[in-house]
């Protein structure tokens, strides 16, 4: 009789989880923002992919609060405002938002001297990319985010957050302003079943934190994140 196949994965993924406490590898955890809890835990030495913006400014708050320096590679777009409100600490954060064709070599120069560092890849990575940059991050106890809002397949990365169902509360019939943002994101990790959670991101008050439960909005407007 034959193991299924996530049974093996199942059994790969314990026999190396305790080939590395036997030789006390295991990547310490880092800061990880109180609003991701029970949905993934930021790790030295791992790569994490995300669709959102929001979610790798998220990540990127965790160990930013806590006083490490922080890069950001490629994002054009970064919004230092909505980083700040999150706990991103800008005056020990290396923005490079346009790097061309050398935003790996960018990357790599960072995760020298950066926690962690967030980049949206030029164009598509390479598994033999994604090994050397991880075999970097290992090294210097790193964390890289890659912000992927179109393709979600930077190779073998520890989580794969995405995000689904954005809905906005605040505006009325052609009046009123947009005062908050309920996300559902779902985080993968290998073959085990995801996690799901629903986040205010922002709640009214300007806080980003859980949804504890389900919470009707209306009227709402649907938009991409």
């Amino acid at each position: 009789m034959t193991a299924a196949p996530d049974a093996l994965d199942t059994l790969a993924a314990l026999r190396t989880q305790m080939s590395r406490l036997e030789a006390g590898t295991i990547a310490p955890p880092l800061e990880t923002h109180p609003a991701l809890a029970g949905l993934v835990q930021l790790r030295a030495g791992a790569a994490y992919s995300v669709d959102s913006a929001t979610l790798a400014l998220a990540l990127l708050a965790g160990p930013s609060r806590a006083g490490a320096w922080s890069g950001v590679v490629g994002v054009r777009d970064f919004g230092a405002e909505a980083a700040a409100a999150l706990g991103v600490d800008l005056g020990r954060t290396v923005l490079v938002p346009d790097p061309g064709e050398q935003w790996l070599e960018v990357t790599a120069a960072l995760v020298d001297v950066a926690t962690v560092v967030v980049v949206q890849p030029a164009g598509r990575v390479a598994p033999g990319t994604a090994e050397k940059l991880a075999a970097r991050l290992r090294k210097r106890g790193a964390a890289l985010v890659a912000l992927e809002r179109t393709r979600g397949d930077w190779p073998r990365c520890e989580v794969r957050l995405t995000t689904r169902a954005p809905a906005w509360s605040g505006v009325g019939e052609g009046h009123g302003h947009l005062r908050s943002r309920r996300l559902l994101v779902e985080a993968q990790r290998g073959t085990a079943p995801p996690r799901r959670g629903a986040l205010w991101f922002p709640a009214e008050d300007q806080t980003w934190r859980r949804a504890e439960s389900p919470v009707a909005l209306a009227p709402e407007v649907e938009v991409a994140s």
